[in-house]
């Protein structure tokens, strides 16, 4: 009777082990490549976001941005997608253009939040006749895969920049390892554009010896073909102490920012999880920043006002400001009244 009862709450046991694991919503997230930032982060937010949102997320790369937008809208089980800003609005404008199928694929897509700045780097060979990026107007430059959001964002840059596309015979849809091989191997290259949140993994994990074949182009903030650029993009610093094999000092640079995206669902079921993963986000906040990426560092619970035609997912947005607000007045109180001595031992103190 004693095996039979034990064998009788082992089965139970299982039985609910099976029911909480298959209470784990099974979710995706579509990043960027294997080398990039946005699989970094997304990772992050499988590990310290979705569990307490009974969410089991499976963080997949991708070609980038453009691509995610059309999985994100098409692909079953995609329910978040990091996405540039400019790729965002590159199928806003089109769509406002007319464009019936930038229009169906943008309808239903909502922001969750913006993220943080992701820079743009132009490398070259080390003894290429110029040093900033309004130099490039006559070079071949290779943009990134069709599809990325590197090559959005080279080819808007370029085109804010000087007026007019970059030619077809300067322009290559490489990947960036590919293009960099290239870069020092052929003269039919002269420019690799790559879009990644700094640390970026490609260049960190680049030798010192490096410094002999390439460099980094500075961007001229006062240059005419800059500022026409800025009016999307935003300035930013590539900072030495991030690729000390690369640069001696901190460089003037550009950027592009990204945002986290999913679908205007109306399922109860999925609004839940998704209620659900929002409070996940705010209450693990700052593991996210003390764990994650150090790009962490730079995201805000706050949620700006968006541009026109950009929307917040209702439900999430609802969860993230009274989270946010909650942990606001939190630490206004906390400043308010005395910190104790025990506090003070325990590291309570803010």
């Amino acid at each position: 009777m004693r095996h039979r009862a034990a064998g009788l709450l082992a089965f139970v046991a299982l039985a609910l082990h099976g029911a909480v694991a298959f209470a784990a919503a099974e979710f995706k997230i579509v990043t960027a490549s294997e080398r990039g930032t946005y699989i970094q982060i997304g990772r992050d937010i499988a590990k310290f976001v979705a569990p307490s949102a009974d969410i089991s997320l499976e963080v997949l790369p991708s070609a980038g941005s453009a691509e995610n937008v059309r999985r994100l809208r098409y692909e079953p089980g995609v329910k978040f997608a990091m996405v540039q800003s400019d790729v965002y609005q590159a199928f806003l404008d089109q769509a406002n253009e007319g464009n019936a199928e930038a229009a169906q694929v943008l309808r239903p897509l909502r922001v969750i939040m913006p993220l943080y700045n992701e820079e743009i780097y132009f490398i070259v060979r080390a003894n290429a006749p110029f040093d900033f990026v309004h130099q490039i107007r006559d070079a071949k430059i290779n943009v990134g895969p069709i599809g990325s959001g590197t090559a959005l964002s080279a080819t808007t840059l370029y085109r804010q920049m000087f007026g007019s596309a970059i030619p077809e015979s300067n322009a290559s849809f490489l990947s960036n390892e590919d293009a960099l091989v290239k870069l020092l191997t052929e003269k039919s290259l002269d420019v690799v554009v790559v879009v990644a949140g700094q640390p970026a993994k490609l260049l960190v994990e680049m030798k010192p010896e490096v410094r002999q074949y390439i460099k980094l182009l500075k961007l001229d903030r006062d240059h005419e073909a800059t500022r026409a650029a800025l009016r999307t993009y935003f300035p930013a610093t590539v900072r030495a102490a991030n690729y000390p094999n690369l640069l001696t000092d901190d460089i003037p640079g550009i950027a592009v920012k990204a945002f986290l995206v999913t679908y205007n669902y109306n399922r109860p079921e999925t609004i839940g999880y998704l209620s659900k993963f929002a409070a996940s986000l705010c209450e693990n906040f700052p593991k996210l920043q003390a764990e994650g990426h150090p790009k962490w560092s730079e995201v805000d619970l706050a949620l700006p006002a968006l541009g026109k035609g950009w929307s917040y997912f209702s439900p999430m947005e609802r969860e993230l400001r009274g989270c946010a607000n909650a942990r606001a007045a939190s630490r206004a109180a906390t400043k308010t009244r005395a910190c104790s001595q025990q506090e003070q031992i325990l590291g309570l103190c803010q």
